[in-house]
């Protein structure tokens, strides 16, 4: 266990925390998390730092999110590690509730956000948004931070947590924070433990196609053929499976053919052990 970071383990704990940092007079950043943390979550909690005076991340792998044959059992779980990470990042307090304690006996509600969470993950994962939303609503209400940080590797995501936030008057402002990459520009994941070493090798044409598919935007070319182009060079590069490569308006994602107003390039592809999503942002000029 690390030293200078508390663990708590129920709601009222949690709460018990945050009410003494704000009888204090304290601002909170909260970063919730599924465990097995890499620098792209201790970024969250270093801008959090940087918002706040304290941070609480939680490590909690949600079980809700998990389609029927998704990774739950296999999901990386790390807590003592990750405790160790977080207390060296500055965080001040680790939310680590068990399945019963985020969904005791009888719970029988469910969030769900139309618009934003149709299509792309919401398509290839049915139910995936339903759960990320209503755990993350759950986590919201819990600590009731001043500000959440969230990173935009996971962009659709994103846009679901910025309009429940906004829909059902949550009292924290959604902050997002660039994806952090590797240096060869794969995008840090806790699935990216699942690669192999020649995957591993391969991993970069998700990026490289995104950037290519950014030029021809820019370039005035449409999004539809930049985007079965680049399905075509993941497969060529060994990923054995595209579920999507699309352009979204980056607010409201909305389907884009010709650059006009700021747009996302989001992709999700499937290599080796892992299903690998990324996103980069396009703007004319």
């Amino acid at each position: 266990m690390a030293e200078d970071l508390d663990i708590v383990r129920t709601v009222a704990e949690l709460r018990q925390r945050v009410k003494y940092w704000r009888d204090q007079g304290l601002s909170v950043a909260f970063v919730p998390t599924m465990g097995a943390l890499h620098e792209g979550h201790l970024t969250l909690v270093r801008v959090g730092l940087e918002l706040a005076d304290r941070v609480v991340a939680s490590v909690f792998v949600n079980p809700t999110q998990f389609g029927a044959n998704e990774d739950l059992s296999k999901y990386p779980r790390q807590e003592a590690k990750d405790a160790e990470l977080l207390a060296g990042a500055g965080c001040a307090l680790m939310f680590a509730p068990g399945v019963e304690e985020m969904y005791p006996a009888g719970f029988a509600t469910t969030v769900t956000v139309a618009g934003v969470s149709e299509g792309l993950c919401g398509t290839v994962r049915p139910g995936h948004f339903a759960g990320v939303a209503t755990v993350v609503t759950k986590l919201l209400l819990q600590c009731l931070p001043d500000i959440a940080l969230f990173g935009e590797k996971d962009w659709q995501q994103l846009a679901v947590i910025r309009r429940l936030a906004c829909d059902l008057d949550i009292p924290a402002r959604i902050v997002g924070v660039p994806t952090v990459r590797e240096p060869d520009g794969v995008a840090m994941s806790s699935r990216n433990a699942y690669l192999s070493p020649e995957d591993r090798a391969r991993a970069p044409a998700l990026y490289a196609a995104l950037q290519a598919v950014a030029a021809g935007l820019r370039e005035g070319r449409g999004a539809a053929e930049l985007c079965h182009r680049a399905s075509a060079d993941l497969l060529a590069a060994g990923f054995h499976a595209v579920d999507y490569v699309e352009v979204r308006d980056a607010a409201t994602l909305a389907p884009v053919e010709h650059l006009a107003a700021p747009a996302r390039i989001l992709a999700a592809a499937r290599l080796g052990g892992a299903r690998l999503i990324d996103n980069i942002g396009v703007e004319k000029g």
